[in-house]
């Protein structure tokens, strides 16, 4: 059911926020970096397509700069999610959870593909995103566990969390695609050289409203990327089980589609590079399906094996996984030794640790921010509570 990645690798170039500002000086227990390979250039798997002539290069140059930053990002991102589990089972991180674990490609290739000043909007697996948007892992923990210095003060929670350019984070189900596309408009509207990423499930894919979006954004020509992360499964429900048809980059029918390996980094990057070059040159919407897999079950409410077999979990994870997968390519190239990637790892456990202790000690808001932040610069004013004798004060 899951197609198996080839054992290539794409170059990426573009912006990536480093989890922290030590992403670019990691620690070489045994050698010095002049007997590393600067950078190598590798074949990567061919992208299917949709009404398009060409499509993304099938090679690509890797930087040794970008394969370690790209690395420990990933691994941020693992590790963030393993965290979130544990605390989550110790019930310190209670409501909706839905982790990213297994997908970290995805988020790390779409932002090597893209810059900054870029816009995306996604559903609610957001955390990986909210980290490469310039969110860091301390500020997503504590909003996990609610707390006052959390991304969003503790009032957003692991659905609702946003950071400049990044619009969350939103639990209603294909909601967040016709959003993008108003970000998409104002970039058009405003002249700038921006576009949007709006990112939905295979489970959101039959959903009216993205269909209706499609519609819009191509009449009006908008610069916006549709991404399917699909990752085989909505909810509980194999994509051949939900959908009549599971091309999911044909969908937009009009618009021009193209089909990439999710789970390898370099192959989403290069993709989403061609699509960004696409909008920006005034040609309207693309679509890209990324085809990948989550390790874990929909939300923590799902164990994950009632509907897939252990097994099927454990062969995407020996075959296919991200982090893997980059960093077999980047011994073998000699990119990176083995000792410099366990110091990253290391140092990527001890900030999970430091933000995970920060983030279950650190004060819950208090009553009194309750209506705060309601407007982003606004005089303060008062707010009716639950009865007419509740007043609250809101400060922006």
């Amino acid at each position: 059911m899951f197609p198996s990645s080839p054992h290539h690798l794409s170059g990426l170039s573009g912006t990536l926020h480093a989890p922290n500002a030590q992403a670019a000086s990691v620690v070489v227990s045994s050698r010095s970096y002049a007997d590393f390979t600067p950078e190598a250039t590798f074949d990567i798997k061919k992208v299917d397509l949709h009404r398009l002539e060409e499509g993304p290069p099938l090679t690509s140059t890797l930087t040794r700069e970008d394969g370690l930053k790209y690395y420990r990002t990933m691994q941020t991102i693992r590790r963030m999610e393993l965290k979130a589990d544990q605390l989550y089972k110790q019930k310190i991180i209670r409501g909706f959870c839905h982790l990213y674990d297994g997908q970290e490609a995805c988020a790390v290739g779409i932002e090597g593909g893209i810059t900054l000043s870029d816009h995306l909007i996604t559903a609610y697996r957001a955390h990986g995103y909210t980290l490469t948007r310039g969110g860091t892992v301390r500020e997503i923990m504590a909003e996990l566990t609610g707390r006052r210095e959390g991304i969003a003060k503790g009032k957003g929670g692991s659905m609702h969390m946003y950071t400049k350019n990044f619009y969350g984070g939103n639990g209603i189900v294909g909601a967040q695609v016709p959003l993008g596309a108003g970000v998409a408009l104002a970039c058009k509207y405003l002249g700038t050289d921006q576009l949007c990423v709006s990112l939905y499930g295979d489970g959101a894919a039959n959903q009216g409203q993205i269909f209706e979006t499609y519609n819009m954004a191509s009449l009006w020509k908008l610069p916006i990327i549709f991404i399917c992360e699909n990752n085989q499964y909505g909810m509980g429900t194999s994509v051949e089980r939900a959908s009549a048809s599971t091309e999911y980059y044909k969908r937009g029918d009009f618009i021009p589609g193209l089909r990439v390996d999710g789970m390898d980094v370099l192959c989403v990057r290069e993709a989403t590079k061609f699509a960004a070059d696409h909008c920006r040159s005034g040609k309207g919407p693309i679509l890209m399906e990324l085809q990948t897999y989550r390790y874990h079950g929909h939300s923590m409410s799902d164990p994950g094996v009632s509907y897939r077999t252990r097994e099927e979990i454990q062969e995407v994870r020996s075959k296919s996984d991200p982090i893997s997968m980059l960093k077999d390519r980047m011994l073998s190239n000699n990119m990176a030794s083995v000792e410099e990637l366990k110091e990253i790892d290391i140092e990527v456990r001890k900030e999970i640790e430091d933000a995970a202790q920060f983030a279950t000690t650190d004060p819950e808001p208090p009553l009194d921010d309750l209506c705060s932040h309601i407007y982003a610069n606004e005089k303060s004013f008062e707010v009716r509570g639950a009865t007419p004798w509740t007043k609250l004060t809101s400060h922006s």
